[in-house]
């Protein structure tokens, strides 16, 4: 059998008030090239387009791989590090305080793919001196839709 093959991805999402419009950023690297994606909605939240930089980011692989996911959001990497997201889908998407969870839809299609590849999660400092998250912050501000309303 092939051994995976290995992914960094580092992911980032930016609002223009939250709720507001918003932009996500990634940033793949395999055998050291490096392939930068981004994308914006009119209307989402900081926590949506952190999400939808990691859907994106792993979206963008051809085969299954072994992905370390870098990112600056605690929403994101603590729901896998610390398992609440098995919690949630297993109590029915609801938190232990019986409140719904947000962005399900976003959530499942994350679980989605972290079953069709290998992930891992890593908390990085947010703008500190990491220069692919500062990258990808850069990325995801620039993608924000300057004429939404």
């Amino acid at each position: 059998m092939l051994e995976k093959k290995c992914v960094t991805l580092y992911t980032d999402g930016a609002c223009s008030g939250n709720p507001g419009a918003g932009g996500w950023g990634a940033i793949l690297i395999y055998n050291g090239i490096e392939r930068e994606l981004s994308g914006g909605e009119a209307y989402t939240t900081n926590n949506r387009m952190e999400l939808m930089a990691v859907i994106m980011g792993l979206k963008a692989l051809k085969y299954p791989c072994a992905v370390e996911v870098y990112s600056d959001s605690a929403y994101t990497v603590n729901a896998f590090v610390n398992g609440w997201i098995l919690s949630w889908k297993e109590n029915g998407w609801k938190k232990s305080d019986n409140k719904a969870v947000l962005n399900t839809d976003l959530w499942q299609e994350l679980i989605k793919l972290s079953e069709m590849h290998e992930v891992t999660f890593k908390k990085v400092k947010g703008h500190a001196d990491n220069e692919y998250n500062n990258r990808c912050d850069a990325l995801a501000r620039g993608a924000i839709p300057k004429d939404s309303k």
